[in-house]
């Protein structure tokens, strides 16, 4: 039955892409119409009768550009990477063209400083310069400037992503605060990705991608699972006005392997067994432009919708996501110049089911969810006196929530407005300064996001930066107002067998929001470097200190005291006599009574990272950069440096990528590695889970070529030396991948 859906919506979405196709090309063999008032054609003479019609040139390949990359997302208007002041990382089209991954997971995982964990078949996470965990909380991430981060749960589901690879022209990534301009949740950096507009991408695309996963851990047999994808897309100008493109996919994995037996941390627990499963996600996106007879200014539409279905793994364990889950949006933008207004609206609603808790009645916990999100936003850049560029703006943001295990609110509202200023000294000096102040409804007191930098500009292609940026996340909606109870199973007869028929008594632990959370703050000092040798390679230098204040947590140590069931008097509904719970609790079974999220303390930390990429000769390009994340230092009051130290993440202390890459008019290729040290996780269900992954190496590479002037093949593997790979201790293991994929491009 699965399989039967997998392939009702890929040839939809193959049917979808055949119609675009025969669109484009009626557009492209239709008869010359004269042309309106402002614009030209171009027409090439038919071929002499019994001649061959000459081939189109293959696409070009996208050049190695290192000179005056502009940017956007550091300070919300263009600028030079250089004078950017924030540390920066710019995925482009040359990296996208040759991905051996579609999932964003893997595309940016070689960007220093970024912690990726792949927990399962769909489930993603990301966080730059500190540990991620199973639910990210502390990275944003937008899309052309629109936020798909969860503010119900404060989070961000990759898998809803509307826009297919070929769609995107580049990515870039902030490492470190952001908050005096994207407001909440930049906590640890954000994460834009920009798409070709409509004109752009003229033309028609089609890809479809088959392959296999390797799921034997342990000598266990285990069949191998299945990989399919398909996308397309048909992008068109009507005329000098109007331009839209249309694009569709699927991606369907079966799920990941699990980890079997103890769990590798001493305590004898076991990995918990239930039906792991995979994922199916559909998405459907469009955009219509209008430029105006004024060429100043633009507007666009957009909307869409993506579905997912799979395993999402929280606090409280991993939940199966049912099919059928999605969320659709839809976004207005309209510019000036650099006046932006944008108004966009997120709906997100779906069903899941825990996999391992349940309820002290042997029910499994139900996870119901439907949220909306209507923003909308105000932006500007203005130049002053020939020696300021001050940018301008604001939002203001409406939330509606409707969440089964968090009943007690469903309405937020959330408001900011930002000002920074950058003075140029001279050609050599110049000063960002900045904030923002943004109020929450669900938050006490205004919050203060500053920002500085000293920018030193030895030469134009040069920089040294010196900064201090402070962000924050607020609480989210479940931080606030969860309210669930779990049961942990107590055989009875475990306990003496004459009560074996007595059956399995369920200990009820309560998992309860905190209405009395704060916001969690970082405040970061960093001194980095930027440049350009020779047009051909950039290099990058960053060293950092952050101070981690008010980190929220879900625990069971309240005010320095853990909230465990003690020997007397018993839970409820207990079935024996006090005296045998007693017996219980002197033998050292210790179960928790009480599971909140607090704000805790303080965590200090500090890193190191390394970059180098360029053109290395002809159609090479390579990169190579290293990262150092010290083990962070928790300042926990009324807990001890060993129970602080258990209730964080800990990052892999270094990370290393390399890699090289070939393009040519006909062939193109890619070979990168990634290297984890061991991390520390303590973030799903209680500390029986916790503990150490160990460090791993991950060989990835493309190889394709390209014919016909508008086809290209491809084989792309991940692990290509199937290494059994666990980047969560919780998580699936990520063995190797092959897929091969097909490609078609027409362009208009």
């Amino acid at each position: 039955m699965q399989v039967q859906r997998q392939l009702r919506v890929s040839f939809a979405g193959l049917a979808f892409v055949l119609a675009g196709n025969t669109v484009a090309f009626a557009f492209q063999t239709a008869p010359t119409t004269a042309p309106q008032t402002g614009q030209t054609t171009a027409q090439t003479p038919p071929p002499a009768q019994g001649q061959t019609p000459p081939q189109q040139p293959p696409p070009p390949t996208p050049p190695a550009e290192y000179k005056e990359t502009i940017v956007v997302s550091a300070s919300k208007t263009e600028q030079q990477l250089v004078d950017a002041p924030a540390t920066m990382t710019i995925i482009g089209a040359r990296e996208l063209s040759v991905a051996p991954s579609g999932g964003y997971g893997d595309l940016l995982r070689n960007v220093p400083g970024l912690n990726i964990t792949q927990i399962s078949a769909r489930d993603i996470n990301v966080t730059s310069r500190g540990a991620t965990g199973s639910l990210a909380t502390s990275q944003l991430a937008v899309l052309d400037g629109r936020s798909i981060y969860q503010d119900f749960f404060g989070f961000v589901m990759w898998d809803f992503m509307p826009a297919n690879l070929d769609e995107i022209k580049r990515i870039e990534v902030i490492r470190g605060p952001a908050s005096a301009v994207w407001g909440a949740n930049a906590l640890n950096g954000v994460i834009n990705v920009l798409t070709k507009s409509p004109r752009e991408m003229a033309g028609s695309t089609f890809t479809i991608g088959v392959g296999a996963l390797d799921r034997e851990v342990n000598n266990d047999g285990a069949e191998s699972g299945q990989i399919f994808y398909v996308r397309g897309s048909h992008a068109a100008a009507v005329n000098d006005r109007w331009a839209y493109k249309i694009s569709a996919g699927s991606y369907f994995s079966d799920a990941l392997a699990r980890p079997t037996g103890a769990i590798p941390n001493g305590t004898g627990t076991q990995y918990p067994t239930y039906t792991n499963n995979g994922t199916l996600q559909p998405k459907l996106d469009a955009r219509f432009d209008y430029d105006f007879a004024d060429t100043t200014k633009k507007l666009q539409f957009a909307a869409g919708v993506g579905g997912t279905d799979g395993v999402m793994h929280t606090g409280i364990g991993p939940f199966d996501i049912d099919r059928g889950a999605k969320m659709g949006y839809w976004k207005v933008n309209y510019a000036k110049n650099a006046l932006r207004v944008q108004a966009f609206m997120n709906f997100l609603n779906g069903n899941a089911t825990n996999l391992v808790s349940v309820t002290p009645a042997a029910q499994p916990i139900a996870l119901d969810f439907d949220t909306k999100t209507f923003d909308i936003e105000l932006g500007d850049t203005r130049l002053v006196q020939n020696k300021h560029v001050l940018t301008y703006g604001g939002n203001l943001r409406f939330n509606h929530f409707d969440l089964t295990i968090a009943p007690d609110e469903h309405s937020r509202t959330e408001g900011g407005a930002y000002v920074q200023d950058e003075f140029m000294l001279s050609t050599m000096y110049r000063i960002v300064a900045g904030a923002r102040v943004d109020k929450f409804s669900s938050i006490d007191n205004a919050v203060f996001s500053p920002r500085v930098a000293l920018v030193i500009k030895p030469k134009p292609e040069q920089s040294v930066r010196v900064s201090y940026n402070r962000a924050f996340r607020a609480p989210s909606m479940v931080n606030n107002n969860l309210k669930t109870t779990i049961g942990t199973p107590l055989p009875l007869g475990a306990i003496n067998p004459a009560f074996a028929p007595l059956g399995t008594y369920y200990v009820p632990t309560d998992a309860i929001g905190n209405k009395d959370l704060t916001q969690e703050h970082i405040d970061m000092f960093e001194v980095a470097y930027t440049a350009t040798i020779r047009n051909r390679a950039s290099i990058s230098a960053a060293w950092y200190y952050s101070k981690f204040s008010e980190q929220i947590f879900f625990t069971n140590i309240i005010d320095g005291v853990p909230q465990i069931w003690g020997p007397t008097p018993p839970p409820p509904g207990w079935p024996l006599p006090p005296a045998v719970w007693g017996l219980v609790y002197q033998n050292g079974i210790i179960f928790p009574k009480t599971y909140s999220y607090d704000n805790l303390g303080t965590v200090k930390s500090k890193g190191l990272e390394l970059g180098l990429d360029g053109l290395i000769r002809n159609n090479w390009t390579g990169f190579i950069n290293y990262s150092f994340q010290a083990d962070p230092i928790p300042e926990f009051p009324g807990l001890t440096e060993a129970q602080a130290l258990a209730e964080i993440n800990i990052p892999a202390k270094h990370l290393f990528n390399t890699g090289v890459t070939y393009t040519s008019p006909s062939w193109f290729g890619t070979l990168a590695v990634s290297h984890s040290d061991k991390a520390y996780w303590q973030d799903v269900l209680d500390s029986r889970y916790s503990g150490y992954t160990d460090p791993y190496t991950s060989v990835n590479m493309t190889v394709g070529a390209k014919f016909g002037g508008h086809y290209s093949a491809a084989l792309k593997i991940g692990n290509l030396g199937n290494t059994k790979i666990q980047q969560h201790i919780f998580g699936d293991i990520v063995k190797r991948s092959i897929v091969g994929e097909f490609k078609v491009n027409l362009p208009k």
